[in-house]
């Protein structure tokens, strides 16, 4: 069977155990500075968002988290600050244009200027061939995993090219770039959060701000969990896919939160500006790729790209711009 994401329709609203133990290992991960930084993370009172909020405040930046669920946002918030860091809890709605400007200016006026940009909130979507799911959940998916990512990135872009300075990172899945069946909406959105990637770092290539889209890996929190600890029958949609998950982890295939977190604090760092435009998974080997970044950037890898066989050129006459 090809990969294919976890079942889970709906957010799973509470930290679970994983993410508890997650949360005592990710203190070693703030060596980096980013003292005087202010960040934004969706979806992040849950999850690996809210491991990633508690990283970035360790590391020195104020952080504003974002959800639509305030009490877990509260929870995040009184956590980091618990341990002297900087943050603030502001519910919105990603996929609502007006929730999405009025949190971005709050946290202007409060934290300052963005800095970072985490677009981790997102939903699986409906399960099952695209022929029996509901055609209004399947379109409810892109208006979070993609237009969430979109009016976010629409919302701190003029002030990151104003200043000629700024990173945005976003949270994408391997069900972007391969096939995954039976949950289309989830991974036709997560390609277009991609390809978005692509063009938007394109786009301010000359303005100093630098783009990534990224692959957390399978984790064993957040959404993953309700396919690993949920009862479905075996033969449906649900249960294909939660079988896979519980195998591919239990194959040694999944990844670990902390390791999820440490992508997010190296790209967010600058230590890999050099990949902006690309595409970059908790599996990839990230100093060697920045090791061959010229290469990287000449043939456009680790971006999406149709392949064909070399004895078949290309015959598109419109150039691709630089």
């Amino acid at each position: 069977m090809e990969e294919v994401s976890g079942p889970a329709t709906q957010y799973v609203d509470a930290l679970d155990e994983p993410g508890i133990e997650a949360l005592k290992m990710v203190a070693a991960l703030g060596s980096r500075n980013l003292a005087g930084r202010v960040a934004i993370v969706t979806g992040g009172g849950r999850g690996i968002g809210r491991l990633v909020a508690e990283a970035l405040a360790g590391a020195g930046a104020g952080v504003a988290v974002t959800a639509r669920s305030e009490d877990q946002l509260a929870e995040a918030v009184a956590s980091i600050t618990s341990k002297g860091g900087t943050a603030i809890a502001l519910p919105g709605d990603v996929s609502d244009p007006d929730s999405v400007t009025d949190v971005v200016h709050q946290v202007e006026r409060r934290l300052g200027p963005v800095d970072l940009l985490i677009n981790n909130a997102g939903i699986s979507g409906p399960v099952g061939p695209v022929w029996e799911v509901d055609a209004g959940e399947w379109w409810r998916t892109f208006g979070v995993n993609l237009q969430g990512v979109f009016l976010f990135a629409h919302a701190v872009l003029p002030g990151m090219v104003a200043r000629r300075a700024g990173r945005i990172i976003n949270v994408s899945s391997n069900a972007g770039a391969f096939r995954w069946p039976l949950a289309s909406a989830y991974a036709v959105s997560k390609a277009a959060v991609i390809k978005f990637t692509e063009n938007v770092a394109r786009e301010t290539k000359n303005y100093g701000v630098k783009v990534f889209a990224i692959h957390p890996g399978l984790l064993p929190i957040g959404m993953t969990t309700a396919a690993l600890e949920g009862t479905f029958p075996s033969e449906s949609p649900e249960g294909r896919l939660s079988s896979w998950a519980r195998r591919r982890i239990d194959e040694g295939y999944g990844a670990t939160p902390e390791s999820a977190v440490e992508l997010v604090l190296l790209l967010g760092s600058g230590e890999a500006d050099a990949l902006s435009g690309c595409y970059l998974t908790v599996h990839d080997d990230l100093w060697a790729i920045m090791a061959q970044a010229q290469e990287v950037r000449a043939q456009d890898l680790y971006t999406l790209q149709v392949r064909r066989p070399a004895r078949i050129p290309a015959s598109d006459p419109v150039p691709l711009p630089s």
